[in-house]
């Protein structure tokens, strides 16, 4: 089923949602990788607020190559999201509301999926300069040192995504294991 959604995405959006959704997403979401996670963890070890507001938010893991010319931005595809599956849990707790990615997610990252009425979305790896169509906006937020792994603000428009992990305890991989068969 395709469904339109607006960011930010609240509780009752994430519980609407259930894995294979196809989604196109609008509106305002950002963009952090491993290292700038790393530094919004510091962050709140040092009891010290984050440079944006995470409540209803959704994170998108993916560092963009440099644009051309007359571009927003350029390929924009989706890193693995294990990757920050250390990071996560703790996100979540504070407000964080979807992330978008690509692979398997850890159960402690799926637990607190539920828990905290969640979504994690899938993007098609290898289709970074397709993907980056549907990106209109993007401005740095912090730790532009990072290069390519800065936090950035990107605006979307129908930007092409699948619910594989849902806050009701949906998980795709666990289900093409059972459809298909497939040797774990």
């Amino acid at each position: 089923m395709e469904k339109k959604i607006s960011l930010p995405i609240d509780e009752k959006v994430a519980e609407s949602l259930e894995i294979g959704d196809y989604v196109l997403l609008s509106g305002e979401l950002y963009v952090a990788r491993d290292a700038a996670h790393k530094r919004l963890i510091e962050l709140l070890d040092q009891n010290k607020k984050l440079p944006f507001d995470i409540t209803d938010q959704t994170i998108y893991y993916m560092g963009p190559s440099p644009s051309r010319p007359g571009n927003v931005i350029g390929s924009a595809g989706p890193t693995t999201a294990t990757r920050m599956d250390k990071y996560t849990p703790r996100l979540l707790n504070l407000g964080l509301k979807g992330m978008i990615g690509k692979g398997k997610r850890s159960k402690d990252v799926l637990e607190a999926i539920i828990r905290n009425k969640a979504v994690y979305f899938a993007a098609i790896g290898g289709e970074g300069a397709l993907i980056s169509k549907q990106i209109i906006k993007s401005e740095f937020v912090c730790y532009e040192d990072l290069g390519a792994e800065a936090v950035r603000k990107i605006e979307v428009k129908d930007f092409p995504v699948i619910v594989a992990a849902d806050c009701h305890g949906g998980y795709i991989y666990d289900e093409a294991i059972k459809n298909w068969k497939i040797d774990k």
